[in-house]
């Protein structure tokens, strides 16, 4: 049954990107929902992502007759129907079995980029098929750059073009919420996991067919799949190398658009430009990373400036609705890339949940550049 015959009732039943999260907590166990929820120390930072946006106005002007919004945007030489993607996630396969597999088929049914990560739960070989021309490879940085080109290697024989190193973790973040919910790396089959389990017999289920997630891409580089000696290999292996003359490296090996995903300096913006990176990624990881960063859309205006429309900007980090994405589009981003929005919508809809929230999204953000008084994103851009 397609998606057009359940969006009268999703749209009454899920108006909001909230009304997901609300049914997907219902839907997965305890220790999922804090993983994907958790930020890391007191977590102020996931709540400055949020009150950030909202301190974002706008003076609409009226008069102006029939307005329609047009959202449609070009980034890398690509036209696309809206400017919102599916920014990665790991250990995706532990909210929802085969999440990224449902998000890559999605991104390819709508046209959207979906960027999958390094520590995903499937592999590029599996997801590239699906996503089409949509794919996009998140890279943490090995600390050898003989094992980041056989990862890029594979990325490009999958058929995926835009590469995106990760900047912003320069080692693994504590995150004690997720702590005390019981996450161990590796994951640990307790009595209260057991328990939770039995209380989701629906994500059991098909856990249960899809087998326990792993790191399926990296466990091809480990003499052993057991997730305890492949988080071994993330940590020994992946980070805290990463330095201007790796990127160099990467992008003379990519063919293809390289981002960089993490920036949060205006500085660091002119050095990414300087070496020849083709996209600025603001983001401080959703809050999950470093609590003492500020919020992503605080030094959004700022790190527009110093690029002054050199390379395209994308942006994440605390969006929920589509006025979030017109406050980031109004504020220099070029496109706007949501992570835990999407999962919500997995684990809440499945198949049909990347629609959904796509839906939301795109309607909210019409509806308000309408009632803002603009058509396109180009005019919103000029608002003074």
């Amino acid at each position: 049954m397609s998606y057009q015959k359940y969006l009268t009732q999703y749209s009454n039943q899920f108006p909001a990107i909230e009304d997901l999260a609300r049914e997907a907590k219902k839907r997965i166990p305890h220790v999922a929902w804090e993983y994907l929820e958790s930020g890391t120390g007191d977590e102020a930072l996931l709540e400055r992502n949020r009150q950030a946006f909202k301190n974002v106005q706008f003076k609409p002007r009226f008069c102006k007759g029939h307005l329609e919004a047009d959202i449609s945007t070009t980034l890398f030489d690509r036209h696309y129907p809206s400017p919102i993607g599916i920014a990665p996630v790991g250990l995706t396969g532990l909210i929802w079995p085969e999440a990224e597999l449902i998000l890559a088929k999605a991104a390819n049914r709508l046209q959207i980029p979906f960027c999958l990560s390094t520590v995903a739960t499937e592999t590029p070989e599996r997801i590239g098929p699906v996503v089409g021309q949509q794919g996009w490879f998140q890279l943490y940085p090995p600390k050898s750059l003989e094992l980041a080109f056989a990862l890029l290697d594979r990325a490009k024989q999958s058929g995926i073009h835009t590469l995106v190193v990760t900047a912003d973790v320069p080692m693994a973040s504590r995150r004690e919420r997720t702590k005390r919910a019981g996450m161990r790396m590796p994951p640990k089959i307790t009595a209260g996991l057991i328990w939770d389990g039995i209380k989701k017999p629906f994500w059991t289920y098909h856990t249960l067919r899809r087998g326990l997630p792993r790191l399926r891409t990296l466990q091809d580089y480990t003499e052993q799949t057991d997730f305890k000696f492949v988080s071994g290999f993330v940590g020994n292996r992946l980070g805290g190398t990463l330095d201007w003359d790796y990127c160099k490296a990467l992008k003379a090996y990519w063919d293809g658009p390289v981002l960089i995903k993490g920036i949060l300096h205006p500085k660091d913006a002119d050095k990414a430009i300087e070496v020849g990176l083709d996209g600025i990624w603001i983001s401080n990881h959703g809050g999950r990373q470093f609590n003492g960063a500020p919020a992503s859309i605080e030094v959004l205006s700022d790190i527009a400036c110093i690029v002054d429309k050199q390379v395209p900007i994308l942006f994440d980090s605390g969006v929920r609705t589509g006025l979030d994405v017109m406050r980031a589009l109004y504020l220099g981003a070029d496109f706007v890339m949501l992570g835990r929005p999407f999962l919500y919508g997995v684990a809440a809809l499945g198949r049909y949940g990347p629609d959904h929230v796509t839906h939301i999204l795109s309607d909210d953000l019409k509806n308000n550049m309408v009632q803002l008084g603009v058509g396109n994103i180009e005019e919103l851009k000029s608002l003074s």
